[in-house]
């Protein structure tokens, strides 16, 4: 059965519905924003009689129901129609065209610049009639006072103030483009002399508005919300996608809930904004109200589909855990109120687990859709999540996440999944790894090629010599101490780029992470351009750091660094060391040995006399 019908309505029964709130829109519609120059561009396709495109309409009456308002412009009475129908392709046509067709009020539209202006628009008849070529010439717009001014405003250009004067000129309001009954009968009285020629401009002009049938897709009040929401996102590719938070937000405030408010916070009604204290957690800055809706419809599936296992359903009958647009949008309200809180306290415990893997700051974070799913499972366990079995290997999901870089791109399916199944594995050791854990594989040639530090697996690695305690070249203290204390800190060159280039050394591989590691600009700045062997000396002389070769290589050491092979400026065998070094790293944090490099036998990464670590 098809879920909609297709037809042509003429534009002057489509602007009256608009008008008195027959046809009105859906709250997460957006302002209309055309400027002056959209506005006669409109007028002049209709004009013309060109297709200016069809309007997409949903019926109301229902199941999915909408806050709903009046387009810009339109003010309905208190007794008002019912909206029959909301406008999902079109919002902008239909404003346009109604505040400068169907109003006696001026149009509150913007000029070239952006600036927001308030005008009259009026046809010049004489020029209309000049030919279709000269009809965006004839297109008038007069400020609120009906006057046209030129000179910085001192000259008075035109003035249309009075009836009297539009008739004397020969200048006639667009708002009466659709019925010029009370215009016509003006002229007739005051300037018989130029009636015939307004007859011309009306058979030539105003027939056209008058006889033009506007395409209209008409969604019937059956269409799903997750249907709405697709809809509006392929017809309104010109503009910004449709967040589903803004479509739950019109959904809930239909039964009276403001969800903008409970996000924003509205200080005028003392609502204080979930958001803001979320972001109180450095690192929870980065969370969107579309992550707090996922985690929250995780819960809400998770508790049903306990239930419906508890009940005996099996198959299609159990309700699967999802955190899928479709679920969010057909999540009731309250759902909503039930798991808000206690979601807000798990992202909260997931920040206390993250900043204890020294992730601190949202620009440290990896990814943020990882979030949702650690949030969803730290709302359950509440303070458990801190006993060290449990802690371990949520720390183990975390960041096979990260460094298996499987948390990129459209992930729904996963994270509904890693909840689901990582649950089940905290409470019972022989229940199998989440998916995450199992897909996880990082592959020792992705070091050579990692140069980005907005990647993910970039990010962790740095955050992994960070959670070793990495301490700063320069200054006495660990990069995240050093952090903590506002230090300006980087992500440096280990061998500096001027000495890679004077050495032939390509920028391919002097430019991989393996090659940089954090630290201070004070450090960086001191290492300028010169040989490893040539910095380190100069680091340990000056007057505010004074350290001996033992004491500067154990600091290297935290860095995943080799101190012999700095030392001796062999960036070759620095490279190789420090690749299976950070290899290692990788391989402890995700529980996994790294391919390419599994079941090799490796030598001595450090001195001799050094443990022999190994992937």
């Amino acid at each position: 059965m098809s879920q909609f019908d297709s037809t042509k309505r003429s534009l002057d029964d489509v602007l009256r519905d608009v008008s008195n709130g027959k046809i009105q829109l859906p709250d997460f519609q957006r302002g209309w924003v055309w400027d002056d120059s959209h506005v006669r561009s409109l007028l002049v396709s209709i004009a013309r009689s060109f297709p200016v495109g069809a309007v997409m309409l949903l019926e109301t009456g229902g199941e999915t129901r909408f806050q709903i308002r009046a387009v810009e412009g339109v003010d309905l009475p208190a007794n008002a129609l019912d909206a029959e129908l909301l406008i999902l392709d079109g919002q902008q046509r239909l404003t346009t065209l109604t505040q400068v067709l169907s109003l006696d009020k001026p149009v509150a539209t913007r000029n070239e610049k952006g600036r927001a202006i308030e005008r009259y628009y009026y046809w010049d008849i004489q020029r209309a009639l000049d030919g279709v070529e000269f009809l965006e010439d004839a297109i008038i717009a007069v400020e609120v006072d009906k006057c046209l001014r030129e000179n910085f405003g001192r000259d008075l250009k035109l003035d249309l103030s009075s009836p009297e004067k539009e008739y004397q000129q020969l200048y006639f309001p667009c708002r009466q483009t659709l019925n010029s009954d009370t215009w016509e009968e003006g002229l007739q009285e005051t300037c018989p002399e130029h009636f015939g020629t307004f007859m011309k401009f009306r058979k030539q002009v105003l027939q056209a508005f008058r006889n033009y049938q506007l395409p209209v897709i008409q969604l019937h009040r059956t269409t799903s919300k997750e249907a709405v929401c697709l809809v509006f996102e392929k017809v309104n590719t010109g503009g910004v996608p449709l967040n589903v938070f803004e479509l739950v937000t019109a959904t809930y405030a239909a039964d009276g809930y403001n969800l903008r408010d409970d996000w924003f916070g509205s200080t005028a009604r003392k609502v204080e904004s979930r958001q803001k204290r979320l972001a109180r957690e450095p690192v929870l800055t980065a969370v969107e109200s579309t992550d707090l809706l996922q985690a929250i419809a995780m819960l809400y599936t998770l508790k049903r589909r306990k239930a419906d296992l508890a009940a005996g359903k099996t198959g299609k009958q159990v309700t699967p855990v999802s955190a899928k647009r479709a679920t969010i949008l057909e999540m009731p309200l309250v759902a909503y109120r039930e798991w808000a809180d206690v979601t807000e306290q798990g992202f909260k415990r997931a920040a206390k687990f993250l900043k204890r893997e020294c992730v601190g700051d949202g620009r440290d974070l990896p990814y943020r859709s990882q979030l949702a799913p650690l949030a969803a499972v730290l709302a359950l366990l509440e303070e458990r999540w801190k006993e060290p079995r449990i802690y371990e290997k949520l720390a183990r999901w975390y960041w096979c996440g990260v460094l298996g870089e499987l948390y990129g791109g459209a992930v729904e399916t996963r994270i509904a999944i890693d909840v689901e199944d990582l649950l089940a594995w905290i409470e019972d050791s022989d229940a199998p790894e989440p998916r995450t854990i199992q897909d996880a594989a990082f592959r020792a040639d992705r070091l050579d090629s990692m140069t980005s530090r907005l990647s993910a697996a970039y990010k962790g690695l740095n955050v992994l010599l960070l959670r070793g305690n990495a301490a700063d070249f320069f200054w006495k203290g660990t990069i995240s101490e050093l952090e903590a204390e506002d230090v300006a800190l980087d992500i440096h060159h280990i061998f500096p780029q001027d000495w890679c280039e004077k050495q032939g050394i390509s920028r391919k591989q002097y430019n991989t992470v393996v090659n940089k590691t954090p630290l201070s600009y004070k450090a960086n700045r001191m290492i300028g351009g010169v040989a490893p062997s040539v910095y380190l000396g100069k680091l340990q002389k000056h007057e505010q750091v004074k350290i001996d070769d033992d004491e500067m290589d154990a600091i290297l050491k935290t860095h995943a660094i080799n101190p012999a092979l700095l030392r001796q400026d062999d960036f070759e065998g620095f490279y190789a060391s420090r690749k299976q070094l950070l290899l290692a790293l990788i391989t402890e944090a995700m529980g996994k040995s790294a391919q390419a490099v599994e079941g090799e036998q490796m030598a001595s990464l450090y001195d001799e006399d050094d443990e022999v670590v190994q992937a």
